[in-house]
């Protein structure tokens, strides 16, 4: 477990350097940080965003969805606004991005960036490999030592070290896991309205899935990992796999396409020690404010990095109201 929780998001393996920063940012997290801890939102991620959402248009705040943003504009160094995708422009004095690195460095005119960070930006590490499978249950799954409060929590499925190592291996080489490593969690056991009365769901990280596979494509291979997923629980919840009445895979390039992560990583950028503290995203760009003047980030990318936290947001709104306005 302990291995686990050291390389959960990242393209490492157990024996990688710099997974033990992994583990230990891991153990300072919101929930505690104990193996096989974790904290539901009530209502599913969908409420807290919507809790979020009241809180800030109770501060004035507009919000505006499918109004994708195509540019960041800039004069002299500094950012002015935004050009929305049907060509509205909306001035702003202050630009704060929750888009990865690199997709954000994408939307500022390079000259303004300047040659030397576009090029740093360009290397910034986003291997995603970790694919997403949501399962839709019948009814409870029954793992093996029955359903108690463990079962609330984070259930971390592998072999150990050895076993993890292999997983990692496969990933090297372009290749899906034979046996991929999994994080479980069922929060209808915490809160039941998340699915019709007496079906349960069922959510799994697995890894590794690379976002590149080599000599095939996600779009053939997402039903056999979703396989591979399956038959791993089925060794350790009997029975499972006839439960599952719905079924959904999100792979790395799913990630990518329709949550707009570069690389499909859900961390924005790998997190090791050269993407950490002071190096996230880049060294000289780790205190919120990303190229020019007036541009923050406030995602994952940013310190202290992934996970459903609100710390790169508080440290970015920090930074921007702290900031001497010239």
């Amino acid at each position: 477990v302990i291995a686990a929780r050291g390389i959960t998001y990242t393209a490492m393996g157990p024996r990688s350097a710099g997974t033990t920063n992994v583990l230990l940012n891991d153990s300072a997290g919101n929930d505690g940080g104990a193996a096989g801890q974790t904290v539901f939102a009530r209502g599913g991620p969908g409420a807290l965003s919507d809790a979020l959402a009241a809180a800030a248009r109770g501060f004035g705040a507009e919000i505006r969805c499918d109004a994708g943003v195509t540019a960041v504009t800039s004069t002299e160094g500094r950012a002015t606004g935004v050009v929305l995708a049907g060509g509205e422009e909306i001035a702003a004095g202050v630009v704060v991005s929750g888009l990865d690195p690199k997709r954000t460095a994408a939307l500022v005119d390079p000259v303004e960036l300047g040659p030397t960070l576009v090029w740093r930006t360009g290397n910034i590490r986003a291997p995603g490999t970790v694919a997403k499978v949501n399962l839709v249950l019948d009814g409870p799954p029954a793992f093996a030592g029955g359903v108690d409060e463990r079962l609330h929590g984070r259930i971390v499925i592998t072999g150990g070290i050895d076993h993890l190592d292999r997983a990692f291996d496969a990933s090297k080489y372009g290749r899906a896991s034979e046996e991929p490593y999994l994080e479980v969690t069922i929060p209808t056991l915490t809160d039941p309205t998340l699915a019709p009365e007496g079906r349960h769901v069922v959510s799994v990280i697995a890894q590794y899935a690379p976002f590149d596979l080599r000599g095939s494509s996600w779009n053939a291979e997402r039903g056999a990992f979703g396989d591979r997923v399956l038959a791993v629980l089925e060794c350790v919840a009997p029975g499972l796999t006839a439960r599952v009445i719905e079924r959904q895979v999100a792979t790395p390039a799913d990630l990518e396409r329709h949550f707009g992560l570069t690389g499909g990583h859900p961390l924005h950028a790998e997190p090791g020690l050269d993407q950490f503290f002071a190096w996230r995203p880049l060294l000289g760009h780790a205190r919120y404010r990303f190229g020019i003047e007036g541009l923050y980030l406030c995602g994952s990318g940013a310190h202290p990095g992934g996970g459903i936290t609100g710390a790169p947001g508080a440290n970015a709104a920090r930074a921007i109201l702290s900031r001497k306005v010239t």
